[in-house]
């Protein structure tokens, strides 16, 4: 669900709470489309996250810390000298419309008091943040230029007063009578369905106006005769709950998976299992930190996905090549059978002859067989056609063998890969892959990656329910250096069976118990291509069975003396160090 007024009324009653009045300490943007402001009152320290992203947009308070860019950008430095060291004295609501004015009190460079707004527009693609100065209403900077190439209706930029959204024609629902709602029905015709209260009034989304409709009918299963009175009073107590802030902050559970949310009952919609929040951004947190963390880490490793299936697609095909080859060369002792059959019966042969009738020696029946020659040939010649038939063939064989081994082998790296990118938490785990594709020869080597400072990252570090240490690889450089350098001998290696994923390593200093060998287990299956599956297979020896072949691709080794463990791909709930 996309945030609606009324929901955003509800984030704005919390911010009251909590940051109304309180000092900007640090500004900061992560992201090319985030600011964080770190807020201090009362001795308490909170961060605002704002969102313009075009797929989740939003404003809440954030317990999550981000890694900022070493330069910061230039919507994040106007913010800095405009508003750093301002107070927050004002937390307002374009009606009940998606947007949003911060109003902050801050020291310009005379020592002169300015108030500036931070506006913040949750509309979908259509999202920005704009700081205005108050006093003129002129746009010092937005984190999105709108030039009038852009937008032929609504230009922003720094420079320009700024101009408010396109004005709503439906009703403000904190801002009417009887009387305004009759008129309004009437001059447009609304109806009295589904979509009634969403079409009727500013802020409410058509999932609670279904949600209202569902329950006014259960109310008033039979009103019609004074519909318009009954509808009045039905949602002027709904917004009264809302302006005593009687808000029910719930997501909705299907397969255990969040559905949707809302800050009041949904429960004529959903009819399922639901979870409860004590205050909209820790809903707000649960519920988008996951999807727009998945989301930005999937467009920054679009590039790599793309080369990772041209190559996949570039295997598959020379697989199809070399196996379409093995099955014409299996033809080979044919031919190998017709040359010994004329070699023994070359006295019977002369040139110009088109055919040999020869018995099958080689047959059970030993039935008689025609072999066709070629007339312009002797004997020998026909008889060295069929042998080099044979030996062509028998080449191609073994070539396309050796080949189609290769194709295997990369298919099955190229696959880890990409269950490596697929399965990668920060940017800094893209980075490390991208560097592993660089160091394979799929990408090529850049000057300004080459002098990158940074260290690649470590393994994840877990601890068991049973205190022992559990090692997992992020890619294939780690899973190599996990399993032939860093495990001991005696350590317990664990794997998906056939499936690319990670090695993961537990240490073992004496008898592993089983409840540590199914959560490493688990960490293996979570952390694989089978990650949404259940009842993974995973693979499980000590590190002295594990040998890499000569030749062979980063992270992909053999093993033997296996036992197998069956697990559902859930990440279990035990500590993590790194």
């Amino acid at each position: 669900m996309a945030l609606d007024g009324i929901f955003i009324h509800s984030i704005l009653n919390e911010l009251k709470n909590t940051i109304l009045g309180g000092k900007v300490e640090k500004i900061n943007q992560p992201e090319k489309d985030e600011i964080v402001l770190t807020i201090k009152f009362n001795r308490k320290t909170y961060k605002l996250l704002m969102s313009i992203s075009s797929i989740y947009p939003k404003i809440h308070l954030t317990k999550i810390s981000k890694v900022n860019p070493k330069k910061a950008p230039m919507f994040c430095m106007v913010l800095r000298k405009y508003i750093n060291s301002g107070k927050l004295i004002n937390i307002r609501q374009l009606d009940t419309d998606r947007v949003i004015f911060l109003d902050f009190e801050s020291s310009d460079e005379m020592g002169f008091n300015s108030v500036y707004t931070l506006i913040i527009e949750i509309m979908g693609r259509h999202s920005n943040i704009t700081l205005i100065r108050k006093r003129d209403n002129l746009i010092m900077d937005s984190i999105k230029h709108l030039t009038p190439e852009i937008n032929s209706v609504r230009s922003i930029y720094p420079g320009i007063n700024y101009i408010f959204p396109p004005i709503s024609h439906k009703l403000n629902p904190f801002q009417f009578v009887k009387d305004d709602l009759e008129k309004f029905i009437k001059d447009n015709c609304t109806l009295f369905d589904f979509n009634f209260f969403s079409n009727t009034f500013t802020g409410f989304s058509t999932v609670f106006s279904k949600e209202l409709y569902f329950e006014f009918k259960e109310k008033y299963p039979d009103e019609d005769d004074n519909l318009i009175d009954t509808i009045f009073n039905f949602i002027t107590n709904i917004l009264n709950d809302i302006k005593a802030c009687n808000f029910h902050f719930s997501s909705y559970l299907k397969n255990e998976r969040i559905k949707d949310f809302y800050c009041m009952k949904l429960l004529h919609i959903y009819d399922s299992e639901y979870k409860t929040y004590t205050s909209p951004s820790e809903l707000l947190e649960e519920y988008y930190f996951k999807k727009d963390k998945a989301d930005r880490l999937n467009n920054k490793s679009s590039d790599l996905q793309r080369l990772i299936n041209l190559n996949l697609d570039r295997c598959n095909k020379k697989i199809k090549i070399f196996t379409k080859e093995l099955q014409n060369a299996s033809k080979k002792d044919k031919f190998r059978i017709l040359g010994e059959l004329l070699t023994s019966n070359i006295y019977s042969i002369k040139k110009g002859d088109k055919t040999a009738h020869i018995q099958n020696f080689y047959s059970s029946t030993m039935d008689y067989i025609d072999i066709k020659l070629d007339e312009n040939k002797t004997p020998s010649e026909n008889i060295q056609h069929y042998f080099k038939k044979y030996n062509k063939l028998k080449k191609t064989e073994e070539a396309a063998l050796v080949q189609l081994k290769l194709s295997e082998d990369e298919l099955e790296y190229l696959n880890s890969v990409l269950a490596n990118i697929k399965n990668a938490d920060s940017y800094e785990d893209i980075e490390d892959i991208k560097r592993e594709l660089m160091e394979s020869g799929y990408i090529r080597f850049k000057k300004s990656f080459k002098n990158k400072n940074s260290k690649p990252s470590n393994p994840m570090k877990f601890i068991s329910s049973d205190g022992i240490e559990i090692y997992v690889g992020k890619n294939n450089i780690q899973n190599d250096h996990l399993t032939l350098k860093f495990a001991e001998k005696k350590d317990i290696w664990l794997h998906t069976k056939k499936i690319p994923g990670s090695h993961v390593i537990v240490k073992n200093f004496g008898e592993v118990p089983d409840r540590t060998l199914e959560e490493a287990a688990a960490l293996s299956a979570y952390y694989s291509k089978a990650r949404d599956s259940s009842k993974v297979a995973v693979d499980y020896t000590q590190v002295k069975n594990v040998h890499k072949p000569n030749g062979a691709r980063p992270g992909m080794v053999i093993y033997y003396t296996n036992k197998t463990i069956y697990v559902d791909s859930k990440k279990p709930n035990i500590k993590q160090l790194q």
